[in-house]
Parts: structure tokens; C-alpha cells; sequence
């Protein structure tokens, strides 16, 4: 029994879009590691303790995050 001429054509790839959200996730993962080590050392210097240092870790975690991924999101765009 023949199968339809169309039936192996139907697996693709990721889209461009999808490629875009996975870079922007994994930035945004690198960045929220980097952002813990270089936040909370220099929260530490500065000599921030408890609800300062967990807010200001947490504020460059979200920040490092965001940008990072942003980037990589652009970066992927740009190879698609």
C-alpha cells in the first residue's frame, strides 16, 4: 500500500522564534549565575548583610539575567 508523497516532509526544525526563546533562556540562566557570583562578592565587600544582601543579589541576579539574555536572544536572532 503506497503512503502519501507527503508524509515524510512533515518533520521540521525549531523556528527561528523558538531558537530565539532558547537562547534567551539559557542567557538568562548564565547571566543569573554570574549575577549571583559578582553581586553577592561585591555585596559581601561592601559589607551588606541579610535582607540588604539577599535583596541586592537577588537585584543583580534579575539584572544580569535580563540582559545577558537578551543578547544571546539577539545573537541567535541574527544566525537564523
Amino acid at each position: 500500500m503506497p503512503l502519501p508523497s507527503g508524509s515524510f516532509n512533515t518533520q521540521s526544525g525549531p523556528t527561528c522564534f523558538d531558537k530565539m526563546k532558547t537562547g534567551f533562556t539559557i542567557g538568562f540562566c548564565v547571566g543569573m549565575a554570574s549575577g549571583a557570583l559578582f553581586g553577592g562578592f561585591s555585596a559581601l565587600r561592601y559589607g551588606l548583610r541579610g535582607r540588604e544582601l539577599i535583596n541586592n543579589v537577588g537585584k543583580v541576579m534579575i539584572q544580569g539575567g535580563g540582559t545577558f539574555g537578551t543578547f544571546m536572544a539577539i545573537g541567535t536572532g541574527i544566525r537564523c
